[in-house]
Formats: C-alpha cells, sequence, structure tokens
C-alpha cells in the first residue's frame, strides 16, 4: 500500500515545474499532515492531473501557478463541462471541486497564489440517498443464520459469527473489524480501540456478545496470531479478505430473502439507526462510527423520521 500511494505521489503531472512541484507537496500534506485514506489521496492526486491536463489544452500550454490565479468562472465551468461530457456523475464532481478547493486553499497559504475563480461555483447537487439498514431481528437472523449450509468448518463459522457480531453490535466497518489485532483484542474488556479511516483512532464499547464470540472464534482457530497480527484469518491463514465477508452476506440473503441492500455495511447502519430510534443522540453515534462531520451522522435521522412516518400511514386510520 505504501509503495502505490508514494507512486501516485510521484507520477508526473501536465504542468509546469512551479505548479508540479506545488501539486506535489499538497499531495504529500494531505498524506503526511491531514492523514487522508490512501483511496481519497489516489481520488484527489486523480482530480487534480485531470484538471491540469484540461488546462494544458485549454491554454495551449502547460499551466504554472501564476495562470490558476488568473483563471476566470468560464475556465472551471469549461473543466466541469468536459468532465460531465465523460459521463462523471454528480458524487464524483462533487468530490472533484473539493479536491481543487483543497488544493488552492494551500496553494493560497504557501505561495499567495489561489484560484479565486472557485468561490463562484456551486456544487453539483447531490441525490439524496439514504442508507438501507436492516432491522434488529434481521441483524440477529443474519448472524444466528451462518453456518445454516452446515458446510464450513466450525472454526469458520465462529470466525464470521464474531465478524458479523462486530459490524452490528459495534458498528464498525469491514475494514475496521479485518484490522482488529491480537495485541487489541487481549487489551480490550468493556471497550476497545479501533484504527479507522485515515488512520484515526476511537474507542468503541465491547459488549458481553461481541466478547465472547471472538474469544469462541480464537478458541477455535487453527492458526496462532500475535501482536499486531489481525485476529481474523482465511481459511488457509494469512488476513481474512473482505470479499469473503461480502460473499457470506451475499449467501445469507438469498437463504433469508433479504434484498440487495442487506450488505455488511447495511449492519453498521443498523447500529446506528437503532441506537437513534432508542433514544440515543447524533453527537454519541458520531464518536461511535467515527464519523469526522456531525452533518454525515444527521442522515440517520432522516432514517427515523422516514420510519416513523412508515408507522404513522401503516397505523392511522385516516392516513
Amino acid at each position: 500500500m505504501a509503495e502505490t500511494q508514494t507512486n501516485a505521489l510521484e507520477a508526473p503531472l501536465a504542468a509546469r515545474g512551479d505548479l508540479s512541484a506545488a501539486v506535489g507537496v499538497w499531495l504529500h500534506t494531505l498524506s503526511t499532515g491531514r492523514r487522508l485514506a490512501p483511496k481519497t489521496l489516489e481520488a484527489y492526486r486523480r482530480d487534480a492531473s485531470q484538471f491540469l491536463f484540461f488546462l494544458q489544452d485549454h491554454l495551449g500550454g502547460p499551466a504554472g501557478l501564476k495562470d490558476l490565479a488568473s483563471l476566470r468562472v468560464t475556465d472551471i465551468r469549461s473543466f466541469l463541462a468536459s468532465r460531465r461530457r465523460n459521463d462523471v456523475g454528480a458524487r464524483s464532481l462533487a468530490r472533484t471541486l473539493s479536491a481543487l478547493r483543497s488544493l488552492s486553499r494551500h496553494l493560497h497559504k504557501v505561495h499567495g497564489v489561489e484560484i479565486v475563480a472557485l468561490a463562484a461555483i456551486r456544487g453539483p447537487k447531490l441525490p439524496h440517498a439514504l442508507p438501507k439498514p436492516v432491522s434488529p431481528d434481521r441483524a440477529a437472523d443474519l448472524c444466528d443464520g451462518i453456518g445454516m449450509d452446515g458446510n464450513a468448518e466450525p472454526w469458520i463459522e465462529a470466525r464470521d459469527i464474531a465478524v458479523f457480531t462486530l459490524l452490528y453490535g459495534a458498528g464498525l466497518r469491514i475494514s475496521e473489524a479485518l484490522g482488529i489485532t491480537a495485541r487489541e483484542a487481549d487489551a480490550a474488556r468493556d471497550a476497545m480501540r479501533i484504527t479507522g479511516k485515515g488512520g484515526k483512532t476511537r474507542i468503541v464499547p465491547v459488549l458481553p456478545i461481541i466478547r465472547d464470540a471472538i474469544a469462541e472464534y480464537r478458541r477455535l482457530c487453527p492458526y496462532a496470531v500475535s501482536g499486531d497480527q489481525p485476529i481474523f484469518t482465511g481459511a488457509r491463514g494469512g488476513p481474512l479478505n473482505p470479499r469473503i465477508v461480502q460473499r457470506t452476506m451475499q449467501r445469507l440473503r438469498g437463504a433469508l430473502g433479504l434484498p440487495d441492500s442487506a450488505t455488511p455495511h447495511a449492519l453498521r447502519h443498523a447500529f446506528a439507526t437503532h441506537i437513534l430510534m432508542n433514544g440515543g443522540d447524533l453527537r454519541t453515534i458520531q464518536e461511535l462510527l467515527g464519523h469526522a462531520s456531525l452533518s454525515t451522522t444527521q442522515i440517520y435521522t432522516d432514517i427515523d423520521e422516514a420510519h416513523l412516518l412508515s408507522v404513522y400511514r401503516a397505523a392511522h386510520p385516516r392516513a
């Protein structure tokens, strides 16, 4: 991963030396200072690269720092229009604008140059897609349904139960659950330190059912792991591949008659939604999920409102 990230930072850009070097420093700052996730960093670099390639054609040659300061609103809109012609969606365009604004802030801070025209550009209207959590009963069914075909070895069944219990019982992402090390699991009692996106850590409660599921898996697992090795292993040893968890969910969906929206991540959504519906506050849910912004967590209030409306429509005689 580190090699891939380094290559992304050092790949040549369609810009003059001063701007190319400045963009390289910006990316390095995002990587080390803000500790962006590798995939986000790669996307930001790709966005900046596409913008610089556009400017090369648009201006008749590679752009430099001074060229950015003189860009007009029509130049930025022309770039966005070119991206739309390539069937780039609204979310990708919004991320591109976010990347360019981040670059502009960096250039203004370090070089006194900013892309002033960006201030007049409004981002695309994004579709308001609500998360699709599974119900509490269905979440329990998913955990209970593991091993229903009887073909998997007992330790693999115990592993999958532990992973699914973590996803729903602690609201973890797949990468977070599969990244738990032996050292972290050994230190866990009523809480566990989890490493999330961008290397950020948070504390999540460990329910007795989670603790018991992990203990049972580790008791049956034929592979010894210790220290900073992930506790969840594949059938042949080595770290468990997230795709295996996704396949298990896919098989359970078919067996239990669940919709395609019942994904491993839907268990995380269920964790947040069920806490909110039972009186949990947004700030607490934000901390438990590891959201950097409260606005990300607030989408669960829309789910709660949608649930209340559906109950009202089903129960009220005048609805």
